[in-house]
């Protein structure tokens, strides 16, 4: 297979062996993101965050070998020979891994199969659990002032073995930072077993479990105490072991835990194609992304399209060109450049744009809007424009379903408004996928991004009327509170701003106030 072709088939496919890291989506590597982008089929474990499969083009096959909830578990020969056979077939195949695929993984299995099978192959190294654990949680297991040393073991060998190849005595007298990997079924005997050979029972240890995620959480405790802390907190694999001096660094290098949205789970109600921006802020910010479309954004049809095009060649007429959305934008502008126009067919017309995302996706083609409302209704958009816009003649692209406001009030002052469909709007149909994306687990904010999306959040979740709901709402605007309120929502946070980034930061607002109230646990330590 070509190099510079990965994502085509020939008659001899390739095998990669690639770390998806520690669980946080940002982590995994540019040549792990790039095969990624280009794989024909994607062989993912259990242990991969759903984030990285969201926009592969290739084929996905859930490969975990251990037990969850309507998931099989797959044999490792199953998966050898899934490998084997994907790639004779002439398929670019990504084998994605949990962490790094060798470090306590079973990637150099695979590979050796692959080798022995005449399949060629590379090896994309992750970032291991470990690492992540450490800098998430804040340890540093080689602090100078500590630890000149830091050793990785198996908390869990294979079954397979009458004998531990751990040297328990070595281990409790090794001269820096201690951590296990798929210890926390054994944790009692891992620490009994180290106090039994000398290790200090208070010396300082702590359990990591689901590093880099949302849901990650930290007990810290004496290793004489760490066993029943862990119980008592209920944590979860995939969880990490950490013993040594470095776990009590934490409590002045923590930074995960503080950010803002850190452990929510947040509803974002945008189409799939366009909620990974938004899942990404809510990434970076420490919370967990729920995509949620409750509207499908569908091209025209052929009447609406011809409309259109008409529009566009007679561009010359118009004096303005109106946007209320970066979906009109997008929608606008492929056809403008689908047609043979670019932006210089827009070169005499002056622009205007409701709200900074609005505007920030005409900046993406080249265009500064001559006029930037701050997102607030089309009341005050048409305000705003109305004495500038008297007397001329304006083309106002928009959704099907848009409120004629807009046109109505700008019609008042004397000017033309030429209103063009550019794309439609539709409600989701309710599935058993979008209803199972918002029980399980329940959100804890869900964001409502326009009149149409509050209804139909409404209709869809009723439970979100009840008194007994825990799902907080945010809206985008006060024309979104108002229609949301309406449909019998009680609304908690109001954007003060245009756009997703304005409710995220409402939500974080509201958040500060409610911990305020009811500090929100992010640690347990002992």
């Amino acid at each position: 297979m070509s190099e510079t072709k990965l994502g085509s088939t020939s008659e001899s496919g390739k095998v990669f062996l690639v770390g998806a890291g520690p669980g946080d989506p940002g982590l995994i590597t540019m040549r792990g993101a790039e095969l990624l982008a280009q794989a024909d089929v994607v062989l993912y474990d259990g242990l991969v965050n759903p984030q990285l499969l969201t926009h592969m083009t290739g084929r996905l096959v859930r490969t975990a070998r251990t037990r969850s909830t309507g998931h099989p578990t797959v044999p490792q020969q199953s998966i050898n020979e899934q490998l084997i056979a994907e790639a004779q077939a002439g398929h670019c195949v990504v084998r994605l891994k949990g962490g790094d695929p060798y470090i306590f993984g079973r990637g150099s299995e695979e590979a050796r199969a692959l080798a022995e099978a005449g399949i060629p192959f590379e090896v994309v190294p992750g970032i291991t659990a470990a690492t992540a654990a450490g800098v998430y949680a804040g340890f540093s297991y080689t602090h100078r002032e500590h630890s000149s040393a830091v050793a990785f073991v198996t908390g869990h060998e294979t079954p397979q073995r009458q004998t531990s190849h751990l040297d328990y005595n070595s281990l409790a007298h090794f001269p820096g930072t201690l951590v296990f990997y798929m210890g926390l079924a054994r944790i009692r005997t891992i620490c009994q077993q180290l106090m039994d050979h000398g290790k200090p029972r208070s010396t300082p240890a702590a359990v990591v479990s689901h590093a880099s995620l949302p849901s990650q959480q930290v007990v810290r405790a004496t290793l004489f105490d760490l066993p029943e802390q862990v119980e008592a907190n209920a944590l979860h694999a995939p969880s990490l072991i950490v013993i040594g001096e470095c776990v009590n660094q934490r409590d002045a290098a923590s930074w995960f835990e503080t950010l803002p949205l850190f452990g929510l789970r947040i509803g974002i109600t945008r189409p799939e194609h366009q909620a990974e921006a938004v899942a990404e802020s809510v990434t970076r910010l420490g919370g967990q992304p729920i995509v949620l479309p409750l509207i499908e954004i569908l091209p025209l049809d052929d009447s609406q399209t011809e409309s259109l095009r008409q529009a566009i060649r007679n561009l010359d007429q118009y004096d303005w060109l109106l946007f209320t959305s970066s979906n009109a934008v997008e929608a606008f502008m492929e056809q403008l450049w689908e047609s043979g126009g670019d932006a210089r067919n827009l070169c005499s017309i002056r622009i205007a744009a409701t709200g900074t995302s609005t505007a920030e996706k005409l900046q993406q083609w080249m265009l500064r809007p001559d006029v930037v409302s701050d997102g607030s209704p089309s009341e005050v958009f048409a305000k705003l424009l109305a004495p500038k816009v008297a007397g001329t003649r304006c083309l106002w692209p928009s959704a099907d379903r848009a409120r004629p406001v807009l046109k109505q009030h700008l019609a008042q002052s004397g000017a033309q408004i030429d209103q063009v469909v550019v794309y439609r709007h539709r409600d989701a149909e309710p599935s058993d996928d979008l209803l199972s994306r918002f029980h399980s687990p329940s959100l804890d904010w869900l964001g409502l991004s326009s009149p149409a999306i509050a209804a139909q959040a409404a209709r869809l979740f009723p439970e979100l009327r009840s008194s007994d709901n825990s799902t907080r709402v945010v809206t985008i605007s006060r024309l979104t509170t108002q229609a949301a309120e309406e449909a019998g929502l009680t609304v908690a946070a109001e954007s003060e701003s245009s756009g997703w980034q304005g409710m995220l930061d409402a939500i974080a607002s509201a958040e500060q106030q409610i911990a305020a109230r009811e500090p929100r646990a992010t640690q347990h330590d002992d």
